[in-house]
């Protein structure tokens, strides 16, 4: 099993498909990766040498933040957010919706199950 950016690699897919297990590769950078290192994209990991992963690993490193790096990248950005009061940021603290859904209805999955109001029956 290959291991590439401290993440496990399944070996029996094709390399793209197997990249975007890496937190922060989506299908399109794992297309760019694959054309810059000059690996066919049919190919799987499995069939690749040694030194193939170890060239996909150094233009990771080089090229993108993944998996930790980006992680800690979001929350820090987060963070900043609710420190400078903006409402994104507020909205993260009360542990709302974001990105501007509405929240009359729905938006459980935020809020959690919805609460039994006392008195409420008609």
């Amino acid at each position: 099993m290959a291991r590439i950016a401290g993440v496990n690699i399944p070996t029996g897919k094709r390399v793209p498909i197997a990249l975007t297990y890496i937190h922060g590769i989506g299908p399109n950078a794992a297309e760019t990766i694959c054309n810059a290192v000059g690996i066919d994209q049919t190919r799987r990991i499995n069939e690749l040498s040694d030194a193939e992963i170890l060239a996909i690993r150094e233009h990771i490193d080089a090229n993108f933040t993944v998996e930790g790096d980006l992680r800690r990248e979001v929350q820090m950005n987060i963070k900043s957010m609710m420190d400078i009061g903006s409402y994104r940021g507020l909205r993260h603290r009360r542990n709302l919706p974001v990105r501007g859904q509405r929240t009359h209805t729905n938006a459980r999955t935020r809020k959690g199950p919805a609460k039994a109001i006392a008195g409420k029956k008609k």
